[in-house]
């Protein structure tokens, strides 16, 4: 672990993060600028830190770092960030990392777009990975509409490589593309849906997304009302937001029990047409 100066040492036993899972404190109260990124870099990604016993606060420390570095809006954090990423690789070992680093990149703002882009197009990259810096594409665009056009343009060309990507991955571009309300790309998702490389079970069929886009309107039918009796709000935050591998599997589980009781559904109807 390295040697940290006040008042970054503060963080060291500043509290437990989850206090503040609905408003991060203010750093700056801390006395915390811009003048210590370095330090605050060195603690976000100091892997003895991050593998802290659990019950003890040092373990919170890069977490508080991270925070601060986004309310530093720290562009010198932009790559050294990108180096914890794998955690989340790891079975899903580090789910901070998946819901911080997407916020923290969305308040560092447009600068953090080419990193970001170039780390989603690497296939290196596992998964969860890059749907973590795709969900920081989408936050950067939410926060700075200046940037909107520079997100969709960074997901759209991931999404674009359809036929080499995941239809996982697939599927999760188009739930961002939606998110930030591209109808520019509706050409491009329906190329990707044609060629059968979107996994529907994370953003809906072709129909759901025009719908979601505001292209069409919405008529609701039998099934979908089916699907109400399996899916939770809980299940649908899963479906859009990167999660922990067992999370997403207890998603995918609850909408393939759907899709096959609406199967069973329409099977039973032909009989009795019969």
């Amino acid at each position: 672990m390295a040697d940290y100066t006040e008042p970054v040492a503060r963080l060291l036993t500043f509290s437990d993060a989850r206090e503040f899972i609905r408003e991060w404190p203010d750093y700056a109260a801390l006395g915390i600028g811009a003048e210590h990124s370095s330090e605050l870099i060195a603690m976000a990604t100091d892997s003895e830190l991050q593998s802290a016993a659990p019950d003890s606060l040092k373990v919170w420390a890069p977490i508080h770092a991270r925070w601060a570095l986004g309310q530093l809006r720290s562009e010198e954090a932009i790559e050294p960030l990108l180096t914890v990423l794998h955690r989340l690789d790891e079975d899903g070992w580090d789910d901070w990392i998946g819901e911080e680093l997407p916020k923290v990149y969305g308040m560092i703002g447009a600068a953090a777009i080419p990193a970001l882009a170039a780390y989603l197009a690497d296939s290196a990259h596992g998964l969860a990975s890059q749907l973590c810096v795709a969900h920081g594409l989408v936050q950067i665009g939410e926060r700075h509409p200046e940037a909107r056009d520079a997100s969709i343009a960074a997901i759209a060309r991931q999404l674009e490589r359809f036929r080499k990507n995941y239809p996982e991955l697939n599927g999760f571009l188009v739930s961002y593309l939606i998110d930030l309300n591209a109808t520019e790309t509706a050409p491009l998702i329906q190329r990707a849906y044609a060629a059968k490389c979107v996994d529907e079970w994370i953003c809906g069929d072709w129909e759901d997304v025009q719908v979601e886009l505001g292209l069409k309107d919405w008529v609701e039918t039998e099934e979908d009302a089916l699907d109400d009796d399996f899916l939770t709000e809980d299940d649908l935050i899963f479906i859009v937001t990167p999660q922990s591998s067992a999370k997403r599997e207890k998603a995918k589980s609850k909408r393939k029990m759907a899709r096959k009781s609406r199967k069973q559904n329409r099977n039973k109807k032909k009989k009795r047409k019969r």
